[in-house]
């Protein structure tokens, strides 16, 4: 029989044992009338007062007839969970009861306590019990050096024993939620409104993503889950919202690595009457605001850098960013050919499998030579139009949008332009989309005639961004994979035995 086997048979053993001294293992209900931490903070008004406390047990050690254990709870949110110090005697819990805690009670189990706080001598907070009872046996082991595991995908997998055993990773967790709380809070404050689009879509649009289709019986109709949000939230600033932005799960068919996931979180906003260039002074003002809060400070280590958040942000055109780190000079090489001939005799890797066009093809020459070389907090501004189907050209050369990416390490976390909302220009771009699709471009964006239709009643001049929730945590938190930063990432399914 496997270890494995053999603990949980044991511990089934003393669960029926607590079950035959008239106890429910698993209670539906609790007399607990104060946390951990409520009960240590408030320690002299409670003293010699009778109180209930309960949570999880972490350590047990006996001495003759009594027994110190430490219970933990994570009632306070803000906090790490708290310990504190739980005293049994035989005499003073009767023989029976006290029997039954030290021969059925292991690590790990759920446990309520009745007592009154007192110090021991070593002045320790602790809680003399008077009256115990179980609120959750447990039949699995907790692992006993969490640090140690070699198969570091287990922490994904099981990510429950993560938060038991590794205080850190709760502190990850809970900074995500506070950057979250933060952005909100940022928007609300410059009177966005927060909304909610559909997530199933008769037809998918806002990036050059591959999308995950599905099926309505109802309606015997096939669906997409959306790659973004962004064409719905415009259909609102055609409808006479102004400011609008939706925290969302979005989901793009894709590879899996340590930036991307086939399920993540981003906020997209939308601004009537702001361009590209009012975006960048508030994207620094909003994400200065959440890193203070969250950090502390505005310098932080991620990996093996030192990041810099003071502004004003560097600002650097994509043209001279290629040009910098490839010689290729995109104002100058201008068609398909041209630059698979620049590649060529530069002797770039590319890979041209499933990509066609010039823009997807300068596209992946970026993301492999360029920017993974941009550290610093950094705005890439005015990439070339075939780019971004759904951003604004700009007036002293239509060959360029107003657009900019913000990087840091090498992250794309914001990608953000003046939002094109000439509905005759918008068709052609997504045509042209298309043609390159019939020549093996894989991801692309498909012309959407209803959204052609919204702004055909006019949107007004518009910005507007989004920003990767995953990635910004990972970074604020110095976490190398976004798997780090989700709770429950994705993972290949185990192969059954």
């Amino acid at each position: 029989m496997k270890n494995i086997d053999r603990i949980r048979k044991v511990k089934i053993e003393k669960l029926n044992n607590l079950i035959k001294a008239g106890m429910n293992p698993y209670p539906a209900k609790t007399s607990r009338t104060h946390s951990n931490k409520e009960a240590l903070d408030n320690f002299s008004k409670l003293k010699n007062k009778k109180i209930y406390l309960a949570g999880r047990i972490r350590s047990i050690r006996q001495h003759g007839g009594s027994t110190f254990c430490h219970i933990e709870d994570g009632a306070d949110a803000e906090k790490q969970p708290t310990q504190i110090q739980a005293f049994l005697r035989k005499n003073e819990i009767g023989k029976e009861k006290y029997d039954l805690f030290i021969e059925n009670i292991e690590i790990g189990d759920f446990v309520e306590f009745k007592g009154s706080l007192f110090k021991t001598k070593r002045g320790e907070k602790t809680i003399e019990v008077k009256d115990w009872k179980i609120l959750s046996k447990t039949l699995l082991p907790l692992p006993e050096e969490w640090y140690g595991l070699k198969d570091t995908e287990e922490r994904y997998r099981k990510r429950y024993l993560d938060l038991i055993m590794n205080p850190e990773t709760r502190d990850v967790f809970k900074k995500r939620s506070q950057i979250l709380k933060l952005i909100r809070e940022f928007l609300d404050k410059h009177n966005f409104l927060e909304v909610e689009t559909p997530i199933l879509q008769p037809m998918y649009g806002g990036a050059s993503a591959k999308p995950f289709t599905t099926h309505l019986d109802a309606l015997n109709t096939d669906l997409y889950l959306r790659i973004s949000d962004e064409l719905y939230l415009k259909r609102l600033i055609v409808g006479g919202f102004e400011k609008v932005y939706e925290v969302s799960k979005d989901f793009r068919n894709e590879g899996i690595d340590r930036q991307h996931s086939p399920e993540f979180t981003q906020i997209e906003f939308y601004w009537a009457y702001a361009n590209y260039e009012d975006l960048m002074k508030f994207t620094e003002k909003m994400i200065c605001f959440v890193v203070k809060e969250v950090c502390q400070k505005l310098k932080i280590e991620f990996e093996d850098k030192k990041i810099s958040f003071k502004t004003p942000w560097r600002k650097i055109t994509y043209r001279d960013l290629i040009l910098k780190h490839t010689k290729i000079d995109i104002n100058k090489t201008k068609t398909e050919k041209e630059l698979r001939e620049e590649i060529r005799k530069k002797k770039f890797k590319i890979d041209f499998s499933g990509i066609a066009g010039y823009g997807p093809i300068l596209d992946t020459l970026y993301k492999e030579y360029c920017r993974p070389k941009v550290i610093q907090p950094t705005f890439i501004t005015d990439h070339p139009a075939e780019l971004m189907p759904l951003a604004k050209r700009k007036k002293e050369d239509p060959s360029k949008i107003e657009s900019f990416q913000l990087l840091i390490y090498g992250y794309e976390l914001i990608k953000a332009y003046s939002e094109l909302n000439d509905p005759q220009d918008q068709k052609q771009r997504w045509l042209e989309q298309e043609g390159l699709a019939k020549k093996g471009l894989e991801e692309y964006e498909a012309l959407d005639e209803e959204y052609i239709q919204a702004l055909e009643h006019g949107m007004p001049p518009t910005a507007g961004f989004g920003i990767g929730i995953d990635r910004l945590t990972a970074i604020l938190t110095n976490q190398h994979s976004i798997r780090d930063v989700i709770l429950f990432p994705f993972m290949r399914p185990k192969k059954k035995k």
